[in-house]
This record gives structure tokens, sequence and C-alpha cells, in this order.
């Protein structure tokens, strides 16, 4: 089977909703070789996925996945993911890890899913386990801890066991420095199912397919963001006069976004930020480090020591996240809310809740 869709992409021919589902099961198939399957991922790269792909090959996966067994009052309220997918390569701080963090701590419900790094240097997990925060649960214990805590970590490989069979096909890519679909699929797969979404993109032209995925998959509030970052006096950037982008909202510069809400339609826009009280800033002042690095950044903008571009940058996309969550009726509401979450110790009440 993925020999013939392998051949269907030679002549651009998209999947339908049935190829897509027997691909899945071919690449979860220990049976069929790495070779094959990698084969199939690069073709497919090679074609470009279409948003009906993209959401065909999450619906088949999510199938696969083992659900956290929420409770009926956790699943009638908005539960909320922050997550990128990766891709920027910019060494940044775990922005949406915080947000998550910062998000919860303002009474939002938060279902974080994440692995170890794979693209960046920090993955969510490896920083979330650096701040003392549980990390390897069960799906029993992640609804419990959403019930009792109104946050949980879902590391993805408890959460996926189908996915062991594709790693060593993902990794044959990699080596050929070749993206596949499932740099874009994992923000898709968070087996909570959220009914909201904040989502980072690298690149300005997935803004629209990712959020088009989203609206199919059934989400119900969604915003998919790439934020530009000005290069300038940054030497770390080989090309000054080129853009590069933030798989975030960016404080440095203009903003891609694609957003739908269930009482609205779907909406694309460039959002500029001459409206917010930013700090003059550069991409070196968004910069990270290990993971144990990053968890002291989290821990002093969550308590609130941290009053540089950073918490700025964690105000701003918290802000869409309290927004994207119905939290707040604006960003720019929602940047307010973040604010006094932290400056109330509320942040920091939270996170000591959770490391405890």
């Amino acid at each position: 089977m993925l020999d013939a869709l392998t051949k269907q992409f030679a002549a651009a021919q998209p999947l339908s909703a049935e190829q897509a589902c027997a691909a899945v099961e071919g690449l979860t198939d220990e049976r069929v070789s790495a070779q094959v399957k990698a084969d199939f991922l690069v073709a497919l790269a090679h074609k470009g996925e279409s948003p009906a792909e993209i959401a065909a090959f999450a619906t088949a996966l999510r199938e696969k996945s083992l659900p956290p067994p929420l409770d009926a009052a956790t699943r009638s309220r908005e539960i909320l993911d922050v997550v990128g997918t990766g891709g920027d390569r910019l060494s940044t701080f775990n922005i949406s890890t915080t947000v998550a963090l910062l998000c919860a701590a303002a009474g939002v419900i938060v279902a974080k899913h994440g692995n170890r790094a794979v693209t960046s240097s920090v993955g969510s997990a490896d920083v979330i386990e650096a701040l003392g925060i549980p990390v390897n649960l069960s799906p029993a214990a992640a609804a419990a801890a959403l019930g009792e805590h109104g946050f949980a970590f879902l590391f993805a490989p408890n959460f996926h066991p189908a996915f062991k069979h594709i790693a060593p096909a993902r990794k044959l890519c990699a080596e050929r420095g070749q993206r596949t679909i499932f740099n874009l699929l994992g923000p898709l797969l968070n087996p909570a199912r959220p009914s909201a979404m904040l989502v980072g993109v690298p690149r300005p032209e997935l803004c629209e397919p990712m959020a088009r995925a989203l609206q199919a998959l059934g989400v119900r509030r969604g915003m998919v963001v790439c934020g530009q970052v000005s290069p300038d006096g940054d030497s770390a950037l080989r090309t000054p006069h080129s853009a590069f982008f933030l798989d975030e909202l960016s404080t440095l510069g203009a903003n891609h976004v694609a957003e739908f809400y269930h009482e609205r339609g779907f909406t694309q826009s460039v959002l500029t930020l001459e409206n917010f009280p930013l700090q003059p800033a550069t991409l070196a002042d968004l910069r990270g480090g290990d993971k144990l690095v990053n968890a002291e950044i989290v821990r002093q903008i969550l308590r609130g020591t941290e009053r540089g571009p950073k918490r700025d940058a964690v105000l701003l996309n918290a802000g869409a996240a309290l927004f994207v969550a119905g939290k707040a009726k604006s960003l720019a509401e929602g940047w307010e809310l973040a604010g006094e979450t932290i400056d109330s110790g509320a942040a920091a009440a939270k996170l000591a809740e959770l490391a405890g």
C-alpha cells in the first residue's frame, strides 16, 4: 500500500481520507520496512501536505492513542493546549511551556502535550521535568491531575504506543535533512482532545493549513501563529537582512495569525504590536540554555522576578492563549490578566503546587 501511494504522489495526486487511514496502518505496521516508510514520507513532503491530508492523518493516529479518562466535569470545561511544532531552530527559552503553566494559574484547564527535544535544544518534557513537575503520567494519572490541579503534562510516548514503529523511518528522514508530516502532526495529536488551542508554526504559509486541520478535528477555538524576528544586530543570524520566524507570537516583529471560534468564522490577519507596552529587545534576549537554565527562566518569570523581554514574550502569548480559552475578551485583556496572575503570586503558587 505505501509503495502504491508513493507512486501516486509522483502525479501530485492527494490522498483520500481512506488512503490516509491505510497509510497510517502501513506506517505503524512493524512488518513494513523503515525504508519503505521513509520513502513514502519523503514523497508526501515533496508533494506537499494538504489540510485535508493533515487532518486525516491526525484523525487516524488519534484513534491509536490512549486517551486520559476525563470525568464529565473536566470535559465540560474549555480544555487548552499551548504548543509549537518546533523547527524554528532559534533556541529561545520554552515560551509555550511557561504560557501553559501561567494559564493554569489563571484558572484554565491545561492539558500540555509534548515530548523531549527533537528540533529544539530543550523540549517541553525536559523543562517540565527540571521544574519538578511529574512527566511520566499514565492516562489515568493525567486525568486525575487535570481534575485536581487543572494541569497535566501528557508525555507523548506514554499516549502513542504505535509511534515506536514509525521512529526508525523518521530517523532516516532526519538523516536526509527531510522534514515530514510528523513535524506538523505533533500539536494535533493531544490525546485529551482539547477544545481550545494556541499553536505556533515556523513558517507563515503553514498557519492556514494547520488552522484548517484543527478545525476539521473538532477544536472549537483555535489560533495558529508565526512570529517574525528582525535579525538586526544579532550576529548569530547569518543573513542579517532576511526574515526569521518563531513558532510563537513574536515581540520582535509582525505576526501571521489564522484563527477560528465557534461563534464566528475563520479569519487570517497580520498582527502588529504598536499598542502593547513592549520593551526594546532582540532575539538574544529571548534565548535560553539547557534544561536547567530554561527551568530557572520559567521560575523567575512565574515568580515575577524576571521583568524584561522574556516576560513580555510570555505575556503576549499568554494573552492570546487566555483569549483562545475564553478567559479574556481580547488579546490585550489577556495580557493584563497574565500580568496580574504573576504579580499576585498566583503563578508562583501554581508552580509550587504542581511541583509539590
